[in-house]
């Protein structure tokens, strides 16, 4: 093999091990991602049982609320 051709495969060597480096770095970075994006999606799904829950309360005492003025509504008007 000619000198040259020494020269070129080693050039190619190094550049492969940059480019090596580079893709476990952008894992790394990917990994990191994944992981909060995981983290950000248990959080997402906690705050939306907190909001379903809420709003079932909330459509409860409504009802609740909505039978009482029923009931006075019929009071009044069918008198005592």
């Amino acid at each position: 093999m000619s000198d040259l051709s020494v020269e070129i495969l080693k050039q190619i060597r190094d550049e492969l091990k940059q480019v090596t480096q580079r893709i476990d770095t952008t894992n790394s970075r990917l990994e990191t991602t994944n992981s909060r994006l995981d983290a950000t999606r248990a959080e997402l799904a906690e705050r939306l049982d907190r909001v379903e829950r809420r709003q079932t309360e909330t459509e409860l005492r409504l009802a609740t609320e909505l039978i009482a003025v029923a009931g006075a509504v019929r009071e009044l008007r069918d008198g005592p």
